[in-house]
């Protein structure tokens, strides 16, 4: 086995992500690595990265149950029952949810690495593993920093990507796609082989998964943009621009699995999946085979629309991705520590400035 492999194994059976990113940096020298990053690239660089090991955590917790097992992404057994709902939405899903598994793994350990070797502080979460995980058949049976069974998932990115008219950063509103799943408190994996039958419910979790993939990646896609206008550094600047667009690639891709979701009510909790093509959705704002960024007002309304990522105002851009998450029901169960400790790193990047002026 190679040693990239080997050290992806030992980080994804427990190992400290401070520790592996100083080894998988070795001795490989960097252009700038001999000058110290500014306080503000380490902040925002510190933020990315705990939000990049949090990111890692979720999607390996959704590769045991449905993704695929292997030497790259090692960890669980799946789960046949619930593999075969994700099936509904696309024949490839257990191999996009692996891959998209892995590229938060490599994304994590790459900036934890970039900042040893800078002079900077990586991060590490492991202290804060200690939620309960998923005891269907398939999962690995160890605490977790973030929870998929207790979701409230805001698809508003649905609308907001489709229309022509309205930009968050403008002050734009938009109505969810799915407005049962900002009601409650939904699970995205089995919660144990209790949650396999019967086989609407199976499948309305296998839905909010679909739904939720997407939720988690376009947050990723404002946030790289947002923070880098932060930046002061070329080379932490093309740390970002070179990250960033990976997670609108994945956001793009679960985007159009979303709108395979079969519609369906949940007979266990009553949550609806909508036909999103039919009265009262339907139209241009729901339309399911739109998935490339309409285009909408950008910056200022005196200019033409443009199809662009939405939002990208960097003006508090960590704390309001924290909260996004926080509201998304992933941190149910964290203890105050980490919700302090998250806080200050997000403090702490959203107060970087550029020593140089854009105005």
């Amino acid at each position: 086995m190679s040693s990239g492999l080997s050290s992806r194994r030992s980080f994804l059976v427990g190992a400290g992500a401070a520790a592996l990113g100083a080894r998988l940096l070795g001795d490989v020298p960097l252009a700038a690595a001999s000058a110290p990053l500014t306080s503000g690239d380490e902040a925002i660089l510190r933020f990315l990265s705990a939000a990049e090991i949090l990111e890692t955590d979720l999607w390996q917790q959704y590769n045991e149950l449905g993704g695929v097992q292997d030497r790259e992404v090692p960890g669980g057994h799946g789960n046949k029952a619930y593999t075969a709902a994700l099936s509904k939405l696309d024949s490839d899903m257990a191999q996009y949810i692996h891959d998209n598994t892995e590229d938060e793994f490599t994304h994590f350990t790459f900036i934890n690495a970039y900042l040893t070797a800078r002079g900077g502080q990586p991060v590490n979460l492991d202290q804060f593993r200690t939620l309960p995980g998923s005891k269907a058949s398939g999962a690995r049976r160890v605490k977790r920093l973030t929870n998929l069974m207790e979701l409230t998932v805001d698809t508003t990115w649905w609308t907001r990507y489709r229309s022509r008219t309205k930009n968050p950063d403008l002050g734009g509103s938009f109505p969810p796609a799915v407005p049962g799943l900002l009601k409650g408190r939904f699970p995205a994996i089995p919660r144990s082989d209790a949650d396999l039958k019967p086989k609407r419910h199976l499948q309305a979790i296998a839905n909010t998964a679909g739904f939720h993939f997407a939720t988690i990646e376009q947050g990723g896609t404002s946030l790289y943009p947002s923070l880098a206008q932060r930046v002061n550094d070329p080379e932490v600047l093309r740390v970002l621009l070179s990250i960033g667009p990976t997670e609108a690639l994945h956001f793009q891709t679960w985007s159009d699995k979303a709108g395979n979701a079969p519609a369906l009510k949940d007979p266990t909790n009553g949550l609806v999946f909508p036909d999103l093509n039919s009265h009262p959705f339907g139209g241009q704002n729901f339309q399911t085979n739109l998935i490339m960024p309409e285009p909408t007002a950008f910056l200022d309304r005196k200019f033409p629309v443009c199809s662009i990522i939405r939002p990208t105002e960097t003006a508090g851009a960590a704390m309001g991705a924290l909260k996004f998450l926080t509201d998304d029901g992933l941190f149910r169960g964290q203890s105050p520590g980490f919700f302090r400790f998250m806080k200050r790193l997000a403090r702490e990047a959203d107060a970087a400035q550029p020593h140089r002026s854009y105005r």
